[in-house]
């Protein structure tokens, strides 16, 4: 059992400390340039943006696709460009950004919670979740037999955030 939690301590550790690199290069390369990724937001087709190096992004679209989602996956060194780009804010940030339909799909948000936007199509610009949680229930950070407790959050042009949904 002290083993099981020191390798999720170690492993929570190294996600915080990646979460807090990537929000920091953000918000230092937020005036990076890159081709338009909101040209391919359009489609029913699920744009991704990731790093090749991320393990967890990788499971994300897996996961995604395991439930119906036709995807095109951009590895890439510019996520910051993406973001800033996509207009989401640091504190919204995760590892990965997504776009279907004109929506921004930011972290590791649940498939379900992708189909619901795409069939309510509220006046949001997009659904984040924000940072890295780790769970049983986390599409693409299953490191733990534990759920975790987190939202999935709606976010609108002006900055407004409210909950998506709520997981625990």
């Amino acid at each position: 059992m002290k083993i099981k939690t020191v390798k999720t301590l170690a492993s929570s550790t190294l996600i915080a400390l990646g979460i807090g690199l990537t929000v920091q290069v953000y918000a230092e390369n937020s005036h990076s340039s890159t081709p338009s990724v909101l040209q391919s937001a359009t489609t029913s087709e699920l744009t991704v943006y990731k790093s090749a190096s991320c393990g967890c992004c990788g499971d994300w679209v897996e996961h995604m696709e395991e439930n119906g989602f036709t995807l095109n996956v951009h590895n890439t060194d510019d996520l910051n460009s993406i973001k800033h780009k996509a207009g989401l804010s640091p504190r919204l940030a995760s590892c990965h950004t997504a776009f279907i339909d004109g929506y921004v799909i930011e972290g590791h948000v649940p498939a379900n919670d992708v189909k619901r936007l795409l069939a309510e199509k509220p006046d949001i610009k997009g659904l984040a979740v924000p940072g890295m949680p780790a769970g049983a229930n986390v599409p693409g950070m299953e490191v733990s037999t534990e759920n975790a407790t987190f939202d999935v959050l709606g976010f609108k042009e002006d900055g407004t955030v409210t909950r998506w949904s709520h997981y625990q």
